[in-house]
């Protein structure tokens, strides 16, 4: 058997601006992500408590939010490819998954998202 290590990022609201809206639409308040990153188990399995030995994801929530917050987006799916191109830069990553959601979506009320997984050689393809 395979040992699998990940992180897991859930609703973390994104500050950013996402969408083209017609006058008397609802506006989405809140723009959730969700991110799984699958790495291999040294990096969770250590025999020293050190950041040198685990995956440090603080550049990565920075790089996320720059990312977020650098313009306006008219599709979700944009920002996730850019979310999703940032995560290739580390090269522990070995596969990911990624969801994004805005909410309220009608009656103020409901979310509605993207999900995308990417496996590994999708992933180095971007490398």
């Amino acid at each position: 058997m395979t040992t699998q290590a990940s992180i897991e990022l859930r609703d973390l609201i994104l500050t950013t601006q996402i969408g083209t809206y017609a006058k008397g639409d609802l506006i989405p308040d809140q723009h959730l992500l969700d991110l799984t990153l699958w790495f291999d188990s040294e990096l969770v399995l250590i025999e020293q408590d050190h950041m040198k030995h685990v995956f440090d994801y603080d550049p990565l929530i920075k790089e996320i939010d720059r990312l977020a917050r650098e313009g306006r987006y008219e599709t979700q799916e944009r920002l996730m490819t850019r979310i999703v191109r940032a995560c290739a830069t580390y090269a522990p990553i070995k596969s990911l998954e990624i969801g994004l959601r805005k909410s309220p979506v009608m009656n103020q009320s409901g979310s509605l998202g993207v999900r995308l997984i990417v496996d590994a050689d999708t992933l180095n393809q971007m490398r």
